[in-house]
């Protein structure tokens, strides 16, 4: 793999984070500097730490960053109910974010299991 934009959990994290950016178009302007700001913050850090995690070559490091991930994806998620329980989105919208939220952390929890494994592996040798 020649770089962290090859890995599907990123991928992933890339595209939540752009719905998540337009879900926030539809936020009230007094929601500008309070919901608005704390969902799109977790969904950049989840994108952000599964990148910096694979820039660090050893695979602890690497587990710690997409642990800071699944964090952020959950925050994240945690702000998208906040959204659906102040009605500035629809169930529908909210079961399209829910969706691509678990395909996000599951393909997430796999890397993580992947890195585990490899650590182990390494240190066997």
């Amino acid at each position: 793999m020649k770089g962290f934009e090859e890995l599907d959990a990123w991928k992933l994290a890339r595209i939540y984070k752009s719905k998540i950016a337009e879900l926030t178009k539809r936020f009230p302007k007094h929601e500008e500097y309070e919901l608005k700001r704390q969902i799109i913050r977790p969904s950049r850090s989840v994108q952000a730490n599964i990148a910096e995690g694979f820039g660090r070559f050893h695979y602890q490091e690497n587990i710690q960053f997409c642990r800071q991930a699944r964090g952020s994806l959950t925050e994240t998620h945690n702000h998208v109910f906040e959204a659906l329980d102040c009605c500035y989105i629809d169930e529908n919208i909210f079961n399209d974010l829910k969706e691509d939220f678990q395909r996000c952390l599951h393909v997430l929890k796999g890397y993580i299991a992947y890195l585990k494994r490899a650590k182990e592996e390494s240190e066997r040798k």
